[in-house]
């Protein structure tokens, strides 16, 4: 090769050198990837506290009676104020379930349950348990339950107007929705009815004491009327997520017409013959003004109807029923 032969392809080379740089530095900037962020930038749920029995009898003042600010199938709430200051709901386990639970593992169903956290529902915070006591520690909401509004004192019933009514079962169901569809494993609530509904003063809902069924799986009080048949049967016995469906069927059917689910289950068997033939007039709560326009709430009885009139398998999911929930509670609020 000659002189002007070897510069050629030294030239060649050289040039050929510097495009690959160049396309290696290119391709670099561009393939490059953002850095993934640290354990400590990304959001953490926290898991369920712990707190010695001794911190909640200094919180509940050694369960005085005077800071009960609810009873229920499961136990009795406590208002407790804890050392830092914070206010908290203090759910006591009645000393029966316990005992029929003693070897159940009870903290590690508490801490599962910790990592819902949604609009819609009463966080739990913590717990305690000791020899004989177990204690469910939740966010204290100030809230009074649906039941009360509803049932317990006719003076409120009239502030539940027929939009607020709409709100709150709207509220309820994507609660409801985000247990069965958006927390992994999945949570069923086991026990919905009026009562574990709390609303506060802008009429939000939030869903309480979900999740709790195996603390009183056989425990028929208070339960009765608000779970279907099958729910006492010898096979798929027990708490599932058309077993919540039906119970907010049967929760509509009390918004709707101002009535109490009886143990019998006589709301169930009064109400859906007349949405069947068309009577909502005689469906629908007395003390309440009727609207000019009965549509929404005609959808509202039908949806009712779907989730208690129809099997397991003909049920609407939660979140079919939170949907159409969502849709009535946008029209309503069109017509006002």
């Amino acid at each position: 090769m000659n002189q002007i032969g070897r510069i050629a392809y030294y030239l060649v080379m050289v040039s050929l050198s510097v495009s690959l740089i160049a396309l290696s530095i290119f391709l670099y900037l561009i393939c490059r990837k953002k850095p993934v962020e640290s354990e400590e930038t990304l959001p953490v749920k926290l898991c369920a506290r712990a707190y010695p029995l001794t911190d909640i009898d200094t919180a509940t003042d050694a369960f005085n009676h005077r800071r009960i600010v609810g009873h229920g199938r499961l136990g009795t709430v406590y208002a407790g104020i804890l050392e830092e200051g914070e206010v908290v709901a203090v759910k006591r386990i009645h000393s029966r379930l316990v005992l029929s639970n003693a070897g159940f593992r009870f903290s590690t169903m508490i801490k599962s349950l910790t990592f819902a956290q949604h609009p819609h529902i009463v966080p739990i915070v913590g717990f305690s348990e000791a020899p004989g006591e177990r204690i469910i520690v939740m966010e204290f909401v100030g809230m009074a339950g649906l039941d009360f509004y509803l049932h317990q004192n006719s003076d409120e019933a009239s502030l539940l107007d027929w939009g607020n009514r709409l709100r709150i079962a709207a509220g309820a169901a994507r609660g409801l929705e985000y247990l069965h569809e958006g927390t992994t494993p999945n949570i069923v609530h086991g026990c919905v009815k009026a009562s574990n509904i709390l609303i506060d003063v802008k009429f939000c809902a939030k869903v309480c004491d979900y999740g709790l069924s195996f603390l009183a799986s056989q425990e028929k009080k208070g339960l009765m009327g608000y779970v279907d048949d099958e729910y006492w049967g010898d096979t798929v016995a027990g708490a599932c997520k058309e077993n919540d469906v039906y119970g907010f069927g049967v929760l509509l059917l009390e918004l709707l017409s101002g009535r109490s689910e009886s143990e019998e289950g006589l709301l169930v068997k009064w109400a859906l013959p007349l949405i069947k033939d068309r009577r909502f007039y005689e469906l629908l709560d007395p003390r309440l003004v009727i609207p000019s326009d009965l549509k929404p709430l005609v959808r509202l009885a039908k949806a009712a109807s779907a989730c208690v009139g129809n099997s397991r398998k003909s049920r609407p999911s939660m979140g079919q029923v939170a949907a159409i929930l969502n849709n009535l509670e946008m029209d309503f609020e069109q017509l006002r």
